[in-house]
């Protein structure tokens, strides 16, 4: 309650719709003196006998009651009053309630999801929208659409609008008014269009869509008056830009991607080349100096001495390895299946399983160590076998539900235990396990954990 006098500044804005001023006039009313309830003078009763004592107390319990119930119509009418203000005031309530609740809805709809991540973790790996061939395909496919869109606004059907506006009577100003308008409501679209084909990622491609989706109807809600609004031809054309540079995008990594492990392979074969040469080049000349040796206890004479038959036995161990090593040399498919953990680089629970066709499988196991990762690789299993490429996969099949990276199959990386795999291992035909370590000896890691 205001004090009596008290008025608003006059720089205040108007109260809000439904607001009472509790102005003097109210006040005045709500100040204004509580009418009495008359209680009346009841005279005292005549000392002229019982009958007329009994009268007058009559009288004066009809008097009572009737004051009485005066003072019970003036409570509820106070209280009626009061309610009708509760009431009032309720309404107001409940309709700023309904307001906010539009607004939200509103909002709500202006809404996108903004996960980046949504798509890949649904799909597990990139859906393509049009799967062209490769990247050079996907540019010239996006060359096409920009030049169709360029015919829509050369042609003046990118956008859409009214030919009856007038303004001031005369329909030649207002299509130029209209015109003017819809040039820049179309340029606004435009903008947003460019800025989602510039932004989008492969993982975004239905968040772009949809963002451009609710830009083309907020220009149909601005220029409904004139019924000016984004043709859906056009709007398809642009949501097809978006999507098909993703694809684009998309193609160019996993290329990229597919290059590189391209290289990573040839490396890998060239080291592994080079290993053979290196062990022929071994065997070679040990040969050459073994059988000098027993050419020279030969022309001594002494051809059957201990000497001799060591250097015989010398030789056709030689000659053994040089058949493996051209065996393995001559077989792309032959090599070295390794299983190998991390545990202070990835934790415990991780495992690669993958393979190399080295000579020693522990030359690629060191460089898989390098200064990528913070500590070497454990070595858990090795296996020599005449199918390595076919024992990886099938391991690779057996734990497909475990790979940690489901959008690159080339990343071994899975969530087993060593002993997992062994157990795998020995169900598959021709797998022979010679060594196995179960516990990780992690010596830098364990060394650097305080």
């Amino acid at each position: 309650m205001p004090p009596p006098g008290w008025a608003p500044d006059p720089s205040w804005p108007p109260a809000p719709a439904g607001w009472q001023f509790w102005g003097p006039v109210a006040q005045a009313h709500l100040t204004a003196p509580v009418p009495r309830i008359k209680v009346p003078v009841i005279p005292p009763p005549a000392s002229n006998g019982f009958g007329s004592r009994r009268k007058a107390l009559e009288a004066e319990n009809a008097q009572l009651r009737q004051a009485l119930a005066s003072a019970g119509d003036l409570e509820d009418s106070v209280r009626a009053e009061g309610i009708r203000m509760m009431e009032a005031q309720l309404q107001d309530v409940l309709a700023q309630i309904s307001r906010a609740r539009a607004e939200l809805e509103a909002v709500r709809d202006e809404l996108i999801n903004a996960s980046d991540v949504a798509l890949l973790q649904a799909a597990g790996v990139y859906a393509y929208a049009h799967p062209l061939d490769d990247a050079v395909a996907y540019r010239e496919r996006i060359v096409a659409l920009k030049e169709d869109t360029k015919a829509y606004v050369r042609t003046g059907n990118a956008v859409t609008a009214t030919t009856s506006w007038q303004v001031n009577g005369s329909l030649s100003e207002g299509k130029k008014l209209v015109d003017d308008f819809s040039k820049l409501l179309l340029r606004a679209y435009n903008t947003e269009a460019d800025n989602c084909v510039r932004t989008v990622k492969p993982q975004s491609r239905q968040n772009s869509v949809e963002r451009l989706t609710k830009i083309s109807e907020s220009i149909a809600r601005l220029g409904q008056a004139m019924e000016i609004r984004i043709d859906d031809r056009y709007h398809r054309l642009r949501c097809a830009e978006i999507v098909l540079t993703a694809d684009y995008r998309a193609r160019v990594e996993a290329e990229k991607e597919e290059a590189r492990a391209v290289r990573e392979e040839m490396k890998e074969q060239a080291a592994a080349a080079r290993d053979y040469e290196r062990a022929r080049a071994k065997w070679d000349k040990e040969q050459a100096h073994v059988e000098s040796s027993l050419a020279a206890l030969l022309r001594r004479g002494d051809g059957d001495s201990v000497a001799a038959l060591a250097f015989r036995s010398r030789l056709e161990e030689i000659e053994a390895a040089r058949l493996e090593v051209e065996e393995i040399a001559g077989n792309a498919r032959a090599g070295h299946v390794y299983v190998i953990s991390n545990i202070g680089a990835f934790g415990d629970g991780v495992v690669k399983i993958g393979m190399t066709r080295r000579l020693d499988p522990y030359d690629r196991i060191r460089e898989l160590g390098d200064a990528s990762v913070p500590f070497r690789f454990d070595v858990h299993a090795l296996v020599q076998n005449a199918d390595a490429v076919g024992l990886v996969r099938e391991l690779h099949e057996r734990f497909a539900e475990r790979r940690i990276n489901r959008v690159n199959p080339r990343r071994e990386f899975f969530r087993a235990t060593p002993g997992e795999v062994l157990a795998a291992l020995r169900e598959i035909p021709g797998a022979d396990v010679v060594e196995f370590v179960e516990r990780p000896e992690a010596p830098e890691w364990r060394a650097s954990t305080p």
